[in-house]
């Protein structure tokens, strides 16, 4: 593949790879920028019904102009292949930060999770619902100011749980996957909208701060069951610097029933950035000092010889 033109893109070398797409660096020889190029699978391909859902849902997505959703540039089918060109971003994704330094600041996360709270919102706001927000769909390079130190793009609109669902291509080690960051009712197959990715939001978040996600279990079916059926765990138990007022933003965000969670994401890290403001503000909590720019930024690519930097965004053990 490498060398080869797929559409007015030439693949130049390959940075990330999953079990229904790679994707690849290349070059827009009609605009002469550089892009990043997902080829879907070919088993995707050959399903119409996929097909037709996943170009009406990146499409969708491709519409709304925001700042925290990444730009797709155009989706497309070349000789039988189904191809995405999207912005290429320099950095890592949440997943991969988060099996480097294991948990972040909370500064750092809560800057993270209104921006991808503001582009579900938006979303949202056009009846367009992710259906698999997890930390390798959120990619975070660096920020350009010293108010937003990473700059934060949501993903893979098109490449949801539901689509493939649909299709008859969810595996069992794809549910898996996705189990620790889905929705109660996404799960056991009721209704999804916007609070459903709240509810996942709210696990990254989780995630993001414990190094490990509200429930964890052995094999998926106890997973399942938990998600359905067990409280959420209490950050100040593990974490005893985060108030009890934490505790009540995460409790809601993650509550089993949509009716009982926040009307927005943003109004759920509104709420938890209000938990944990300083002392003398809305509670006592401790707050931890702001965390300087995360180094996200792979180093130039001359440094690396003939190895390719990490990936722009995703990793190599998940979805693109």
């Amino acid at each position: 593949m490498i060398g080869a033109q797929i559409a007015g893109y030439r693949v130049e070398r390959e940075i990330g790879r999953g079990e229904m797409s790679v994707v690849y660096r290349a070059k827009d020889l009609r605009l002469d920028r550089v892009v990043a190029l997902k080829v879907l699978a070919p088993q995707l391909e050959r399903d119409d019904g996929f097909r037709r859902r996943f170009a009406h849902d990146s499409r969708a997505a491709a519409a709304i102009d925001h700042p925290h959703i990444l730009p797709v540039f155009e989706v497309g089918e070349s000789d039988g292949v189904l191809y995405i060109a999207m912005k290429y971003v320099h950095g890592l994704d949440l997943r991969a930060l988060l099996d480097r330094e294991g948990s972040l600041p909370l500064p750092t996360v809560l800057r993270i999770a209104s921006q991808v709270a503001s582009a579900l919102d938006a979303a949202h706001g056009h009846d367009l619902v992710h259906r698999d927000v997890k930390p390798s769909n959120i990619l975070v390079s660096a920020g350009t100011d010293s108010d937003q130190s990473e700059h934060v793009y949501l993903t893979d609109f098109g490449l949801t749980t539901e689509s493939l669902s649909l299709s008859g291509f969810t595996s069992a080690g794809t549910i898996v996957g996705t189990l620790a960051y889905m929705a109660p009712e996404q799960a056991s197959g009721r209704p999804v909208d916007g609070r459903s990715d709240q509810y996942s939001l709210a696990c990254v978040v989780y995630e993001a701060l414990t190094g490990r996600p509200p429930f964890e279990r052995d094999d998926a079916l106890a997973l399942l069951w938990a998600s359905q059926y067990d409280p959420p765990p209490s950050l100040s138990e593990t974490h005893p610097e985060f108030a009890p007022g934490a505790d009540a933003v995460m409790a809601r965000a993650l509550a089993k029933s949509p009716e009982a969670r926040y009307a927005s994401c943003q109004e759920f890290v509104g709420a938890l950035r209000s938990a944990t403001a300083p002392a003398g503000s809305v509670t006592s909590a401790p707050f931890r000092e702001p965390s300087p720019p995360m180094r996200v930024s792979p180093p130039p690519e001359e440094s690396h010889g003939s190895t390719p930097p990490g990936p722009p965004f995703g990793d190599d053990d998940d979805e693109w």
